[in-house]
């Protein structure tokens, strides 16, 4: 079977359409300050004491541990050692009264 100008124009097409998309970056969009998570109507627990101890080895930087929100309860999550960000201060994961609930505003990575 002999491919005619129609099947080929649409071949083409599809071709240069799938290059372009192919090209394309998709960035998620940011959240809102306060991560866009649910609100919760139960207030965060006091976060817990960890023991920190040295670092085990140069240029690492600690994490502390935070409540975070899983399965309709709050949920420890234990802090960890993470290496330093030149040019960069961590912002530590922290929860925000928003009118009758509770926000998470999640702990990142911030240009100084």
């Amino acid at each position: 079977m002999i491919p005619t100008r129609r099947t080929l124009a649409t071949l083409a097409l599809a071709a240069a359409a799938s290059s372009l998309l192919g090209a394309c970056i998709v960035v998620p969009a940011r959240p809102g300050p306060y991560g866009g998570g649910p609100l919760v109507m139960v207030a965060p627990p006091p976060p817990r004491v960890e023991f920190v101890g040295v670092a085990p080895g140069p240029g690492l930087f600690w994490l502390s541990g935070f409540w975070g929100w899983s399965g309709g309860r709050h949920v420890w999550n234990p802090g960890h050692w993470e290496h330093e960000r030149e040019g960069y201060h961590y912002v530590p994961q922290r929860w925000v009264r928003q009118g009758p609930g509770w926000r998470m505003a999640p702990g990142h990575w911030d240009r100084r």
